[in-house]
C-alpha cells in the first residue's frame, strides 16, 4: 500500500483516524483539531475568518454577518495543503458554521498542482451515521473498523442496559444566546443515558428555541453544552442566561439540577467521544460515588 498522508479538517475526523490506529499517518489538521495531544504539533491548514472569542451573542452576530454577506466562516491554507501532499483529505458537509464546507475543500483540492488527494466527506445526523462514517474512513484508509466499533458499542450497552429508578426530563442547550436546543445525535445520547429528551429531534439540525418554549418544557435537568465552548466559556455563557427573567421559573433551576458540559470536547464531535458523552450524561442523571468526567467534562452550576 502507498504511504498514507492524511489531512483532517475537522476534530471528529482527526479522532476517528487516531482511534483507528493511524495517528502517525496524519500530516495536517484544522485549527480546531486538538486531540489526541500528538496532533497539536501538526501543520494547521485552516483558520477562522472571525474572532471566535466573546459572548454567545457576539459570536452569533459575527457568524450571521458573514453568512448574510455570503462570505466563508473559515479559510483553507492552500499553500500549506500543497506542501503536505496528502493522499486523503477528510472534511464534513454537516455544518458550515462548525468547519470548512465540502465545497470549499473541493475548490481547494482542485487548485492543487502536483497531486489529487481523495476527499472523504462526513455528514452524520444520528449515531448510526457516525458509526457508518467510521467504517467509510477505515475502508478508504485500508484498515478494519470492527474492533473499534465493537468496543464503542460495548460501552454504550453498559449505559443503555442499566436499570434506572427514574428517567428525568432533560433539556440540552447547544447555544445560549440566542437559545438553541441540541438535535442530531444528542437526543439519542440522552435516552441511552437514562433520560427523557424534551427538546430537539433525533436526526434533525439543532433548532432555535424561545424562552417560553423552554419554560413550557420545564425540564427536571438542564445541561448547557454550547457548541465549540469549553467549561470556562460555558460558565460565562451561563451567567448571561441567569440574568433572564424566566430563569427562576425553571424546575431544573429551582432544584439545582443545571449542569455545564464541555460541548467542544464531547457532544459536538461526532466521533468516538460521543460514547464518552453518553457516559458523561449517565454521571449527571444518575450520580455515583465515583465520577470519571466530573470537573473535567462537566460540573454543576
Amino acid at each position: 500500500m502507498a504511504e498514507l498522508r492524511i489531512v483532517s479538517l475537522i476534530p471528529s475526523a482527526t479522532e476517528i483516524v487516531a482511534a483507528l490506529g493511524l495517528v502517525d499517518c496524519l500530516v495536517g489538521r484544522s485549527h480546531e483539531c486538538d486531540a489526541p495531544p500528538a496532533v497539536e504539533s501538526l501543520p494547521v491548514c485552516t483558520a477562522p475568518n472571525l474572532d471566535p472569542q466573546g459572548s454567545s451573542r457576539e459570536i452569533h452576530d459575527r457568524v450571521e454577518d458573514l453568512l448574510q454577506a455570503a462570505l466563508s466562516i473559515y479559510r483553507i491554507d492552500l499553500e500549506q495543503l500543497e506542501q503536505l501532499r496528502p493522499t486523503h483529505v477528510i472534511t464534513q458537509a454537516q455544518c458550515d458554521v462548525c468547519a470548512v464546507s465540502l465545497s470549499e475543500v473541493e475548490d481547494a483540492v482542485a487548485q492543487l498542482t502536483n497531486h489529487s488527494p481523495q476527499i472523504i466527506s462526513l455528514q452524520p445526523q444520528i449515531l448510526g451515521d457516525v458509526w457508518q462514517d467510521i467504517r467509510r474512513v477505515a475502508a478508504a484508509l485500508g484498515v478494519d473498523a470492527t474492533p473499534l466499533l465493537s468496543a464503542l458499542q460495548a460501552r454504550l450497552d453498559v449505559c443503555q442496559n442499566r436499570t434506572y429508578a427514574s428517567r428525568p426530563g432533560v433539556a440540552c442547550i447547544e447555544w445560549t444566546d440566542p437559545l438553541m436546543a441540541a438535535g442530531n445525535w444528542v437526543p439519542e445520547l440522552v435516552e441511552i443515558a437514562g433520560g427523557k429528551n424534551l427538546l430537539g429531534q433525533t436526526g434533525q439540525h439543532s433548532p432555535w428555541l424561545t424562552w417560553d418554549a423552554l419554560v413550557a418544557a420545564n425540564p427536571d435537568v438542564m445541561v448547557l453544552m454550547p457548541c465549540g465552548f469549553d467549561l470556562e466559556q460555558t460558565r460565562r455563557a451561563a451567567q448571561d442566561m441567569i440574568q433572564h427573567p424566566h430563569w427562576g421559573k425553571l424546575k431544573a433551576v429551582q432544584a439545582q439540577q443545571v449542569f455545564l458540559a464541555d460541548g467542544n470536547q464531547y457532544f459536538n464531535r461526532p466521533g468516538p467521544r460521543l460514547v464518552d458523552s453518553a457516559e458523561l450524561l449517565c454521571e449527571i442523571f444518575h450520580p455515583e460515588p465515583v465520577s470519571v468526567y466530573g470537573g473535567q467534562g462537566w460540573e454543576r452550576l
